[in-house]
């Protein structure tokens, strides 16, 4: 990408878009279409056709979309579909109709099948059942990552598809109903700590294992992508390492500080009961993250303490 290229970054408000204009910043570029929700509605299709005609961004970033836990992914399946879809029908299809030079579309993990061989490859999509705690947004994160491959084989249009691992860090959603397991864990064992709370409840067992990317590893790689890659076959984003829930949690907790103990509410839905993707492919072709766990939680405590714990709400 040329550094006075115009970029626009769909989603900039929210934790991947805003660590991807801060990466888009730091390494140049300041050329950025940062729109926030209420300056540029994605679902509204009249609105995004006009934001496109008038602006013609010659790269996009597809970070924006609805996303949510187990909790959410459950309560709102139909808000999920419908949201996610429109966003990148109303992106991808204008961003063609507009000539843009590249896109980057950005999926999830929870698109592969549910019993899908560890650690998961890319050719794993579409070979098996989906989990069913999130089966309308993995619907509809598929559909977007088939159309661009559709339409880079039916226009040439360069719109390429990765998938992120669990992201956590800096903007994360922290509420406790729609968040996702680390930040979730994050909040519960800081105010159990301030409140002076004998305990911390945890959904599920503790015994399924999750990958974890901090959000400017993943930052770094989309910029990555974008300037290296262009084939039509979607690419994993991770670290290629994992742990379970209950590591996890203890993690937190001595990072935290907490004295109190962990109790496993097994009422609560698992979801998949592994999922690890393979990042042979990125790694081989020159990007690994550099982030550790441990570190990647630091960073986000530090930032929660600096805003005084702001983002709880």
């Amino acid at each position: 990408m040329e550094k006075t290229a115009k970029i626009f970054v769909a989603g900039s408000n929210g934790m991947v878009g805003s660590a991807i204009v801060r990466e888009l910043q730091k390494s140049g570029f300041q050329n950025l279409l940062v729109p926030n929700s209420t300056e540029l509605n994605l679902i509204n299709q009249t609105a995004v056709a006009s934001f496109f005609e008038i602006n013609k961004p010659d790269y996009v970033f597809l970070a924006a979309a609805k996303v949510g836990g187990i909790h959410a992914n459950n309560i709102y399946p139909a808000q999920f579909l419908y949201e996610n879809m429109m966003i990148q029908n109303n992106v991808i299809h204008h961003a063609h109709l507009n000539n843009v030079k590249k896109l980057l579309f950005l999926g999830s993990s929870c698109i592969y099948p549910k019993y899908a061989e560890q650690p998961i490859r890319e050719d794993s999509l579409l070979t098996g059942k989906l989990e069913p705690t999130n089966e309308a947004y993995a619907i509809a994160k598929i559909s977007g990552v088939e159309m661009c491959k559709f339409y880079k084989q039916q226009y040439s249009s360069n719109f390429i598809s990765a998938m992120p691992t669990n992201l956590y860090g800096i903007n994360d959603n922290f509420d406790l109903n729609n968040s996702h397991v680390l930040p979730a864990l994050l909040r519960k064992f800081i105010e159990a700590k301030n409140n002076n709370a004998n305990e911390v409840s945890i959904w599920g067992s503790g015994a399924p294992k999750r990958e974890f990317l901090y959000v400017d590893d993943l930052a770094k790689a989309c910029l990555f992508l974008m300037q290296n890659y262009n084939e039509p076959e979607t690419i994993n984003i991770g670290t290629g390492e994992d742990l379970s829930i209950k590591e996890l949690a203890l993690l937190i907790k001595k990072t935290v500080g907490f004295d109190g103990n962990l109790v496993f509410d097994a009422s609560k839905p698992d979801g998949t009961p592994r999922k690890l993707l393979d990042v042979s492919k990125i790694n081989a072709i020159g990007w690994k993250h550099e982030v550790s766990l441990e570190e990647g939680i630091n960073k986000t405590l530090s930032w929660l303490k600096a805003h005084n714990y702001s983002n709880f709400k």
